[in-house]
């Protein structure tokens, strides 16, 4: 049973192969890997250099929470440019303004207040830069291979993400705080040179905009607030989206709560990151054998059950096992993320061509706002019940997402084969 109303498009299945030898995606998925690492180091950095200047543990976290909750709004007001401007353009663009933010905070020392506004408008127009290359990674890649391609993004973040917050910390030990700010920021400088010398320069009809440059028919905000409404107006693409933003920021409200969890359990110390670790390893493993072993229409038959399997594993967490059930657990949860592969075909085609970019920024930014929104909410919840019971309330809260995932079957799907129109997408 395939849980989406999308068409079904084929059962070939794609190869790893494949993906890497288109060019093009070899440049985005290298410069990606590239600079998830460099925002990892960064964002890290950053967040100790604001607790070194004032040891409060409170900016410390505003600091870290920074780079990550003001995209959503970015993308809502500023999205609609991913889909009107050259690509090449936009992701060299973006690049360069991290590399020269992150410059800026390692080189000058300013008020806690201005730092934090420097990370916060940097993060606004992030989901401008992210959808570019997402709309043109889907251009680039056809039927499996771009769910692979999906794939493959997907094992490179989580190990840059891992590699980046090993490389922060050495870099912050062996040479401070500013000087490791100033080693992403030439990591970001390489991503941009990378970008601007490999990537073609693609006319507008390549990459699906508007002779002529349309950001002046209508200013940007308002076509960003229109295109987003019109987005979530449409009952598919807000069901796909919630779908591929809810069980991740449950997970995440969990995950931030392992540290405690460990305290709480009095584990030896040093076994709260071998936990931590589990869930990345799970992902790591499912994205790519689910990837590569299953057909397109085994991985969407199997998005609900995966879905159960990344929260079901957490409400064992009620009963406080010790840490060899606890890594088992979260491995299989994290296994269970591979139900987002089952998702990202229908996805794609709910989508109207002309505003993917717009589309892909805001899937990327809600799902990072809601992921530093959920272990705030955990938190909270841990209060009353302990760590234990709220690990087990996030797996829960998942499992009645997976439950209400199901229900969309029951209330009816289009007939197999045929393809949301673009005006279906927009205001059923």
């Amino acid at each position: 049973m395939t849980p989406t109303a999308g068409p079904a498009q084929g059962n070939h299945r794609a190869t790893y192969r494949e993906v890497l030898a288109e060019p093009r995606f070899r440049l985005l998925f290298s410069t990606r890997a590239v600079s998830i690492t460099a925002d990892a180091l960064r964002i890290t950095t950053f967040s100790v250099l604001v607790y070194s200047s004032t040891g409060s543990a409170l900016l410390s976290a505003v600091a870290f929470g920074t780079g990550f909750l003001p995209q959503l709004f970015g993308s809502l007001l500023l999205g609609s440019l991913a889909d009107r401007l050259p690509p090449r353009a936009l992701i060299t663009g973006g690049y360069a303004v991290t590399c020269a933010a992150a410059l800026l905070l390692a080189l000058v020392r300013m008020p806690i207040a201005a730092s934090l506004a420097v990370v916060a408008l940097v993060s606004l127009a992030t989901p401008v830069f992210h959808g570019a290359s997402s709309r043109l990674v889907a251009q680039s890649l056809k039927g499996d291979a771009y769910v692979l391609g999906r794939s493959l993004n997907n094992i490179a973040g989580a190990g840059a993400q891992l590699f980046g917050l090993a490389l922060g910390g050495a870099a912050v030990a062996a040479l401070g705080p500013r000087r490791a700010l100033a080693v992403s920021a030439l990591l970001y400088l390489g991503c941009a040179l990378a970008v601007r010398i490999r990537l073609p320069r693609l006319r507008p009809t390549e990459y699906g905009g508007t002779p002529g440059g349309a950001v002046g028919e209508r200013g940007a905000v308002r076509a960003s607030l229109q295109g987003a409404g019109l987005l979530l107006r449409g009952r598919t693409v807000r069901r796909l989206m919630l779908a591929q933003w809810l069980p991740p920021a449950f997970v995440a409200g969990a995950e931030g709560l392992i540290v405690a969890y460990a305290g709480e359990r009095h584990f030896a110390p040093g076994w709260y990151a071998v936990l931590m670790g589990c869930l990345p390893v799970g992902m790591l493993v499912g994205d790519l054998l689910v990837g590569r072993l299953l057909r397109p229409r085994g991985r969407e038959r199997l998005v609900v059950p995966l879905t159960v399997l990344s929260g079901l594993p957490l409400i064992g967490f009620a009963a406080q096992p010790g840490v060899g059930v606890s890594s088992c657990l979260l491995l299989l949860a994290g296994f269970g993320y591979a139900y987002g592969l089952g998702l990202q075909r229908p996805f794609l085609d709910a989508l109207p061509p002309e505003g993917r970019g717009q589309a892909f920024g805001l899937l990327g930014s809600g799902s990072m706002t809601l992921q530093g929104v959920g272990p705030v909410c955990l938190g909270s919840v841990a209060a009353g019940l302990g760590t234990g019971g709220a690990i087990a309330v996030a797996g829960g809260a998942v499992t009645l997402t997976a439950g209400w995932m199901l229900t969309w079957h029951r209330a009816g799907r289009e007939p197999s084969g045929t393809t949301i129109p673009a005006s279906t997408t927009a205001s059923s």
